[in-house]
């Protein structure tokens, strides 16, 4: 283990860590400076489990029902070879598929929960996915390639997160398209407009992924098509259907916001030396850790606390709870336009000209007194 592996085990304690995926990246890049779900995921920590703990759960996610029908939908696809899916891409992409080989790269049953053990299996697999993929990429005979299950890798926060994606990865005329299977029901060609932009969120990291794989291979990642298939059931039944989207916005946001990412190198160095989110359960199957205890140690690592993080991290409540009195709680743009100033209080002080403004302040100071004014003109 490198002494950042070291720090980061003992963060989480004496539990198995949880690994990345599609959804846990999007979320963390929608905002890349909150140090607190940067360190919590870097570490593998189960937020879920800890805000739970602490009394404060989260309220969203996938219940088991939608995620039984996902699975059923996606098995329904892939039957046969995928030999229905062929039937859509021919017809969605317009280019003939005379026959594909099929390549199953899957592992052992897909789980959140990552055994140290299994590490190497996850860089067996990644290795095993990149040699067929530059394989296919470098081939130049006719016969297109589907991979179910491939093992990704992308390096976040300076670190490398392996992706396992329940996609297939399609060879056609030497471009390769990522093929996103979601069960949400697409009616009279109209889809929830959240989901679509939250697949095709989801399908950008495939795609970045995939890209930097070839690009370490020396292949033009361009090969990586922008444009991704999104399959989803039609209308009323269980009958796939498919449809092209463009990805090239969520592309350019997911590299910025990556690049933005502090490396978590960096942001250990500020933490406590004897700080840790241990969750180990006892005999009752609780965690022997004190709720007061647990939220003391989340305290220590800073929150970017943000409405919209209600429904992207299952900590949202906690840190919502936390910055009642921050004027973060009022939304990035109110926060922003107060350059800086934390405190509900002090706006307020300052607003009211009880406290004379810092340096710093002083701009913001000026348009809050305007403000006062303006509002107490109004009532008058």
């Amino acid at each position: 283990m490198t002494s950042t592996e070291q720090r980061l085990a003992a963060l989480r304690g004496r539990v198995a860590p949880r690994r990345h995926n599609a959804r846990t990246i999007a979320a963390l890049t929608g905002n890349p400076g909150c140090t607190r779900r940067a360190v919590l995921d870097s570490a593998g920590i189960d937020k879920q489990r800890i805000a739970a703990h602490v009394g404060y759960p989260g309220r969203f996610g996938q219940s088991q029902f939608a995620i039984t029908r996902g699975n059923a939908f996606e098995a329904r696809v892939k039957e046969n070879g995928c030999a229905e899916l062929l039937d859509l891409l021919r017809q969605r992409l317009g280019v003939p598929i005379p026959e594909a080989s099929y390549d199953d790269l899957a592992g052992p049953p897909a789980t959140d929960i990552v055994q140290p053990a299994v590490d190497g299996g996850n860089a067996e697999r990644h290795a095993r996915s990149m040699e067929l993929l530059v394989r296919a990429a470098t081939d130049a005979g006719p016969t297109s390639t589907l991979f179910d299950h491939p093992m990704l890798r992308l390096d976040v926060a300076g670190r490398p997160v392996y992706l396992e994606p329940d996609l297939i990865a399609l060879q056609i005329g030497g471009r390769f398209h990522v093929v996103e299977i979601k069960s949400f029901a697409v009616i009279d060609e109209q889809a929830d407009a959240a989901k679509v932009a939250a697949a095709a969120t989801q399908s950008a990291v495939y795609v970045l992924a995939m890209r930097g794989m070839l690009e370490q291979a020396g292949l033009d990642p361009e090969i990586v098509s922008h444009e991704v298939v999104l399959v989803c059931p039609r209308d009323f039944a269980n009958q796939p259907t498919a449809a092209l989207i463009d990805v090239r916005k969520q592309l350019s946001t997911l590299r910025r916001q990556l690049t933005r990412m502090a490396r978590v190198d960096d942001l250990l160095v500020g933490l406590p030396a004897d700080l840790s989110f241990d969750l180990a359960a006892g005999a009752d199957g609780v965690p022997t850790r004190s709720p007061a205890e647990l939220a003391a140690a989340l305290s220590t690592v800073d929150a970017r606390y943000a409405p919209e993080c209600l429904s992207a991290c299952e900590l949202s409540y906690f840190c919502r709870y936390e910055a009642r009195t921050g004027t973060a709680a009022l939304g990035r743009p109110v926060r922003d336009a107060l350059g800086g100033i934390d405190s509900v209080e002090t706006v307020l002080a300052l607003a009211a000209g009880e406290i004379e403004p810092d340096d710093d302040q002083v701009e913001a100071a000026l348009r809050l007194r305007t403000a006062a004014r303006l509002r107490a003109e109004a009532f008058a």
